[in-house]
This record gives structure tokens, C-alpha cells and sequence, in this order.
């Protein structure tokens, strides 16, 4: 078929934002009870409500919503034993459990003002053990510790003192348990403790120990072999790799430039679980990329499959369950026999692909940024089958810096990137320096260098693919959510070379995410900007909202009214200032969202919303079917 030539950006796509909103379910959160396999599925079109399924059905009919708000940004909202059910329910914070065929019922009472996450199910002394976030005391933050949460609900602290919890897990025989612990200023990536404790005949915790960690050294994943040795991945030597305490001493079991681990944003993550007592199996990332491991008597050996992404996975004695995606596999749930290699999948986040025609894959690139530095990001070049550019045009360029900051782009499917690249538009996906998946040197990078490392490395890879005649130096966009929300920011600010920008829910106002910022990331601009002593300075010298002297470029503003994370005035600023200013700006707020947009309704609305602002920037004509949007100060 001959592709017609159109304006780049102008090209019709089936890949709407209709399609995006309702195409992807997310899914997350794999827990194997024997043979039983059980995950969350997201529901766009339930108000993204977070609903526990497994291989018979789902347990969590709507009202319930399984998430829970520990740390903010939640994960551990379940646990599965023995075939009965334990589930944080987000709109009331309560404990359920349930049965496959019966009703939820609640455990913990109304009103109690506590959050939970990361289950352990203590069937012998009939109580879970959980990190539990306690909202009732008053004061500026909650109070976190591990406790035991009775089958009749009644709570107990095991553990507190520290300022965060993650990870408690319980050893076979329920003789021991072990858990992650540390404080601010830390964030867990940066530096925690492994903790072992004896779990007495009262259920109390005895004899408690630290096996490993440290302020620079980060622990993530503990686990318990089956015949009772407790595992866990560090970043002890530059790279987060497997290790196994045994008799009091620490042994690294498969020394590799490669990522066994990531950072604790989130509860109950596993890239690792054992086949049996003398084998693991395991993800890693080397390069950016995920493969599937057996790791046995200290050899590694690759298990094919055709993920590139791997985001969690679970293993029994036969099989091993993940999450998994690559360039033209949107994220799915397999399972896979470990002894005969059958490759089984059990849900699609995206049921029905795009043709192959409309789908973009991208190139893992790498490229010199500031000071020598290597960057590394991936490249989706336009496509359609049904359009070209015009004779000489080239396209457009989309660059996002990804949230976190410390966080990873992958290359898993994603419609929402498709959208952009089927409609005429290049996207580089950027892993500036201080994303996860190259190792702590890599990832130290932005240790104090947030707002430059990340910006100077989005600003050379839109350079570097201009210089090579990829996309049109003229049409050079920037967008990001949350902490890309700030590298977007920045980089309209303090550099020329972008057009026009989009930020999502983005930190404009360092001092004010100081103030405004939840418990868990209370501290982290110690990390990523400045020590208290020099704060000030830096943060005025690096926040956008007092350079908006510097802004000279459109942009449009997309915030949920429910954030808590980066709360609406960061952005609500930053709007009133550009408005000031007379600098072309749209500003969209969506209520009952709050940091991510979970409904389809928002995903649709913001969508085209963006492509009108790109559309209208650029001159390039705005289909009729696409709403209206208001863009202050935009000469018509």
C-alpha cells in the first residue's frame, strides 16, 4: 500500500485517545498460594478502581477497590494464603478478607485512621504481620511501624522506632522475621537495614539484629529460601545483586553489572523466587533491558522469552508467573514452565493490539551529553502505514523525561506512546542520569543535579537525533510528569532549544514540594538538590517559578485536584505567572484525580487536549473531531 504524504502530527490514527484510555488495564501485584495465581487488574472505566483477580474469577466486585495509600505511593494491597484473601480497601483503609464465592468482610474497624501494606500471613498465631501507617495520633507525619493484625482485628506493634518499614517476611517455620528499616533523610534506594529478629512463643520479637545495610548501601526484596535461608539483593558493590546470609555471614551469590533489584518506590515488589531450596529464578536488567534467569551453584543461565520489560514475578517449584512487555507486547501476565518451556498467557493489558502497521519500534540508543557524560533513551520514529511526511519534512519530536526521578523508562508498549508516533510525531524516551537499571554510579549522577543532570541529558538527546537529521529542530517539544514535570520545566526555563512544553502535575517550586510533600519523600531534595544548610540558595537558583523571566514558550498544565504528592498549587503558580507574563499557556485541573490520572475519562480529556496545544502551536490544521481547547495568549 502506498502511504500518502501529510503534515507530520496531522496523520489520522485507530490509536485514539478513546482507545488509550479503555485499551490499557493495568495490572500488577502477582502473589502465587500454591498453584492458585492471583493479580490486581485496573478499571478506567470504574473510576480506576483496583480490583484482586485470579485464575477463578474476580473477588472484589465493585465498590472495593484494592490500593492502599502507605508511603503515598502504595503496592502490598494483598496478600493470598491458604485460599482466603487479605486486601486493604483504599476508600474506607480498611482490612477485608475474603474467599473466592463469599462476600468481602471487614477485619479492622471503622474509623480507625490506619493505612496497610505488605502482608504476611502468620497462620499459626491466626494474625497477619503488615506495615501499618498510623494517621490517628495527630502530628506532621504518620507514625509507621510493623504490627500484627489479628484475625479478629485486634493490632499489635512489633516493631517501631524508625521512620519507614517495607519487606517484613517471615521464615518457614515462623521462627524469624525479617525486615527493611530506615530513616530521613534517606530515601530507601540511598540507604537501609536489613533486621532479623527471633518471633517468641508470645508472638513478640526477640533477639533482634542487623544483618546488612547501611546509609550507603541499599536493600531491597528479603526472602526466605524453603529450607529457611534468608536472601535479599544489594547494591553493595555499584549494582543491586543477590545475596544469601547464612550463619552470620553475607554471600554473593552471582557478582554482575547488571540490576537483580529496584528502587522501593512501591510495596511487595519480586524479581526473584526460588524453584527450590539450591535454585532461583530471577529478572535482571542489564543494558536497559530485562532477561529471565535460573540461577544455581553461582551460574547464570538466560531463560528465552519475548519480554524486554519485566516488572514482577513469582515462582513455584514448576513455574514461574510475571509481568512482562516489549516493544510490541503491551504488558501482559504469562506463565511459563520452567521445565518444558510452555508459554501460557493469562491476561492482556490491551486485549486487542493495533495492526503492527501503526505501532513504533523503538531504538535503544545512547549519545554524549554535558561534561562526557553518556545518556541512554529510546527512539520511536513515526509510524503509520498509511501516511508518510511530506517531500522534505521532517517530524516533530516529543521528549519526555520519565517521573521519579528516580525511576526507568522501558520499552513495553504503550499506546500512549503510539498515540504520538502514529499521529506523525518522533518520542525519545530519555534515561537521564539518576534512572535506575544502569547501576548506583549511574544513579548517583543526580545526586545533587536534579533540575540540571536530567535536563542537560533530555536537551543533548533531542540535539543529538536533530544533528543527525532524525526530526525537525524547529518542532522540538519536551514533556513529563511529576519529577519529569520539573526536568520539563527546567528545561524551557534554562535552555533554548525547546518549542513548547506540556507538564503534568510537575514540581515547579522546590521549597514549596518541601513544604507541601508527603512523609515518605519529605527529605529527598537533600538528596537530589541540597543539604539544609545551602537549600535556599540552591532551590531558588533551580526552581522554575522564579525564572518565568526566562519562559518565552507555550505551554499547557494538566493537574489532579486530589494530589497529595504535588499538590495543585505548585501548578496553579506557575500558570498565574506565565499568564502574567503574557506566555501562551492552557491550564486543565481534573477532579478526583489525584497524582496519576486513573480515569479513562481523564486519560481521553488530557490526550487531546495536548495534541490540540502541539497542533495549534505548530499552525498544523486541528481536526474538527477534536474539542476545543482555550490557549490564553496564543496569537490566532
Amino acid at each position: 500500500m502506498t502511504r500518502q504524504p501529510a503534515p507530520c502530527g496531522a496523520w489520522t490514527s485507530p490509536i485514539t485517545a478513546a482507545v488509550v484510555a479503555a485499551g490499557a488495564t493495568p495490572l500488577a501485584s502477582l502473589v502465587l498460594d500454591g498453584a492458585a495465581l492471583y493479580w490486581l487488574e485496573g478499571r478506567a472505566s470504574e473510576a480506576g478502581r483496583s480490583t484482586l483477580v485470579g485464575t477463578a474469577g474476580e473477588l472484589t466486585p465493585a465498590p472495593f477497590n484494592v490500593r492502599t495509600k502507605v508511603h503515598e505511593y502504595g503496592g502490598g494491597a494483598f496478600t493470598v494464603a491458604d485460599g482466603v484473601a487479605w486486601f486493604s480497601n483504599q476508600p474506607d483503609g480498611r482490612l477485608y478478607r475474603v474467599e473466592a464465592g463469599s462476600e468481602p468482610k471487614p477485619v479492622t474497624a471503622e474509623d480507625n485512621k490506619q493505612r496497610f501494606a505488605d502482608f504476611v500471613v502468620d497462620a499459626p498465631r491466626r494474625r497477619l504481620v503488615t506495615v501499618r501507617e498510623d494517621h490517628s495520633k495527630g502530628g506532621h507525619y504518620p507514625e509507621n511501624t510493623i504490627a500484627a493484625i489479628g484475625f479478629d482485628g485486634s493490632e499489635t506493634v512489633l516493631v517501631d522506632g524508625n521512620d519507614f518499614y517495607a519487606a517484613p517476611r517471615l521464615s518457614p517455620d515462623g521462627r524469624q522475621l525479617a525486615w527493611l528499616c530506615w530513616d530521613h533523610p534517606r530515601m530507601p534506594w540511598e540507604g537501609c537495614e536489613l533486621w532479623l529478629a527471633d518471633v517468641a512463643d508470645d508472638g513478640t520479637l526477640i533477639n533482634g539484629r542487623l544483618v546488612a545495610g547501611g546509609p550507603q548501601e541499599s536493600i531491597c526484596q528479603p526472602e526466605w529460601s524453603p529450607a529457611g535461608v534468608l536472601h535479599f539483593v544489594s547494591d553493595r558493590s555499584g549494582w543491586w545483586n543477590l545475596y544469601r546470609y547464612d550463619h552470620g555471614v553475607v554471600h554473593p551469590l552471582c557478582p554482575k553489572e547488571a540490576e537483580f533489584g529496584g528502587p522501593q518506590w512501591n510495596f511487595g515488589g519480586s524479581l526473584y523466587g526460588f524453584a527450590s531450596s539450591d535454585e532461583i529464578v530471577c529478572a535482571y536488567v542489564d543494558g536497559g533491558v530485562s532477561k529471565l534467569a535460573r540461577l544455581r551453584g553461582g551460574v547464570l543461565l538466560d531463560v528465552p522469552t519475548p519480554y524486554e520489560e519485566i516488572r514482577e514475578l513469582r515462582v513455584n517449584a514448576h513455574t514461574v508467573a510475571l509481568l512482562g512487555g516489549a516493544p510490541t507486547l503491551a504488558l501482559e501476565l504469562a506463565r511459563i514452565d520452567l521445565d518444558g518451556g510452555a508459554h501460557e498467557v493469562l491476561a492482556r493489558s490491551i486485549p486487542q493490539l493495533p495492526p503492527e502497521g501503526y505501532l513504533s519500534v523503538p531504538q535503544s540508543i545512547s549519545y554524549e551529553s554535558s561534561n562526557g557524560r553518556t545518556a541512554y533513551a529510546f527512539h520511536y520514529p513515526p509510524t503509520n502505514a498509511d501516511f508518510a511526511p511530506q517531500d522534505g519534512e521532517l517530524p516533530p519530536l516529543i521528549v519526555i523525561g520519565h517521573g521519579g526521578p528516580t525511576g526507568m523508562a522501558a520499552s513495553t508498549l504503550k499506546l500512549s506512546t503510539q498515540f504520538w508516533t502514529s499521529r506523525g510525531f518522533a518520542v525519545l524516551d530519555v534515561n537521564y542520569g539518576g534512572s535506575t537499571g544502569f547501576g548506583r554510579a549511574y544513579r548517583d549522577l543526580l545526586k545533587g543535579q536534579w533540575g540540571v543532570v536530567d535536563v542537560e541529558d533530555c536537551v543533548a538527546g533531542a540535539r543529538h537525533l536533530a544533528e543527525q537529521g532524525l526530526v525537525d529542530p524547529e518542532r522540538l517539544l519536551v514533556r513529563g510528569s511529576s519529577a519529569g514535570g520539573l526536568t520539563t520545566l527546567s528545561a524551557l526555563a534554562f535552555h533554548d532549544l525547546f518549542k513548547a512544553g506540556a507538564c503534568y502535575y510537575g514540581v515547579s517550586d522546590l521549597a514549596g514540594l518541601d513544604a507541601d510533600s508527603h512523609k515518605f519523600e519529605a527529605h529527598y531534595n537533600q538528596y537530589l538538590v541540597a543539604p539544609p544548610e545551602r537549600a535556599e540558595q540552591v532551590y531558588r537558583e533551580r526552581s522554575p517559578i522564579h525564572h518565568t523571566d526566562k519562559l518565552k514558550r507555550p505551554m499547557i498544565f494538566f493537574q489532579g485536584l486530589d494530589d497529595m504528592v504535588v499538590p495543585p498549587s505548585q501548578s496553579e503558580t506557575m500558570v498565574e505567572a506565565l499568564r502574567a507574563r503574557r506566555v501562551p499557556v492552557a491550564y486543565i485541573t481534573l477532579e478526583g484525580e489525584g497524582h496519576g490520572f486513573r480515569k479513562a475519562e481523564s486519560v481521553v480529556r488530557t490526550l487531546e487536549a495536548e495534541l490540540v496545544f502541539y497542533l495549534r502551536v505548530f499552525g498544523i490544521p486541528v481536526p474538527a473531531e477534536l474539542p476545543q481547547l482555550a490557549i490564553e495568549n496564543l496569537p490566532a
